[in-house]
């Protein structure tokens, strides 16, 4: 399963948001290292288009796609060295697919702030020194171990590895993360055996006041849309105070409550579409009576490989995918329609799915 892992210095809001992401009751204490162990969600990807399937084919049971959220302890300065519970934290972001980094825009004497005051460019840079130290530190060791080697053998292959090794260093000593380097397919190939962080794609989320958040914006949340846009990464404003509130209410009272506020989607729901999108996933479905299913996908894959997200033997023996496109569907509102209109189509191996297919595999094993 998907992985998406939520860093940020102590009190910036980390845990609050964590609670409503899940609506687990992680302790959300005003002090750095309330959250240990990393505490993993499971979110569900909300989709208006599953909705519609369920409504026409009132099938036993809807899924709808999820991913996991961890909650990673607060960071604090000199983690990489070590400090706070620094080392136990980082190799627990190597895990994730992707990185949310929550950042203080917030005013508030009640809560400290780690660093004295708030300045939220200061604190995505003491989380971006650390995590660019740790990765400086793998790559650094690697060199150390193969530069010998390297120096007297013929093999291609070690030596990329070094000049891609190389690379990465400079790089991270000019403290520039390592997704903002330009990699060929081979580099990246080589790197992904190293599990750095840096490497990971990453999204801003700025946690404002109540009111700000209707704004939808503040001094704090400019300054981090000019730092983002440097390394053309995502900015989300969402108010985690708000977020855990909407957690406790069902979906009816949720839109009254949100309407009343004036925002029309929860911060929490573009969070959870921008980790989607950032990661390039896309959705097709399986629909029946059995089970109406969205399942996710990397764009760019083909059928065979779809059908192998449901089992392997799809893959195995695949032969064909009947496929309708969500928009034709909802426009003639059953398959038998859509058939007549010559909408449905037969496809084979090389097809590259679409988001918003309803698939129905063909395979014989």
């Amino acid at each position: 399963m998907l992985k998406a892992g939520i860093v940020g210095l102590p009190n910036v809001g980390k845990s609050t948001l964590f609670n409503a992401i899940t609506k687990k009751n992680i302790l959300a204490a005003n002090y750095p290292f309330a959250t240990i162990d990393p505490n993993i969600g499971v979110v569900t990807v909300p989709d208006s288009r599953l909705e519609f399937l369920e409504e026409i084919y009132m099938p036993e049971k809807t899924t709808p796609t999820t991913y996991e959220f961890t909650d990673i302890a607060g960071l604090v300065k000199g983690a990489s060295q070590g400090e706070g519970l620094g080392n136990q934290f980082l190799s627990h972001i190597r895990e994730v697919d992707a990185i949310v980094e929550v950042v203080r825009c917030f005013e508030e004497s009640d809560i400290i702030h780690v660093e004295g005051k708030v300045d939220p460019i200061r604190d995505i840079e003491i989380i971006n020194t650390e995590l660019i130290i740790s990765d400086l530190d793998i790559i650094q060791n690697r060199i150390n171990k193969i530069s010998k080697k390297v120096s007297m053998t013929k093999d291609l292959q070690e030596k990329l590895e070094y000049e891609t090794l190389k690379k990465s260093e400079d790089c991270l000593l000019k403290n520039i993360p390592l997704r903002k380097l330009e990699l060929t397919k081979e580099e990246k190939l080589i790197l992904k055996n190293f599990s750095l962080i840096t490497l990971k794609p990453i999204i801003y989320v700025t946690n404002v006041s109540e009111e700000d958040a209707v704004i939808g914006k503040n001094k704090y949340t400019e300054e981090v849309n000019q730092y983002a846009a440097k390394e053309n990464a995502s900015v989300i404003v969402m108010s985690a105070k708000i977020e855990s509130e909407l957690s406790e209410l069902n979906d009816h009272d949720k839109k009254i409550f949100l309407e009343d506020l004036g925002i029309t989607n929860s911060g929490l729901d573009k969070l959870i579409y921008a980790t989607y999108n950032l990661l390039g996933l896309e959705t097709f479905f399986t629909a029946g009576k059995d089970e109406c299913r969205a399942w996710t996908f990397t764009k760019g894959s083909k059928a065979p490989q779809c059908a192998g997200i449901i089992h392997t033997d799809f893959q195995r023996g695949f032969i064909k995918a009947e496929i309708m496109s969500f928009e034709d569907f909802k426009e003639y509102k059953s398959e038998i329609k859509v058939k007549e209109a010559g909408k449905m189509r037969l496809e084979g191996k090389e097809y590259l799915m679409q988001d918003g297919d309803i698939c129905y595999f063909r395979f014989n094993v």
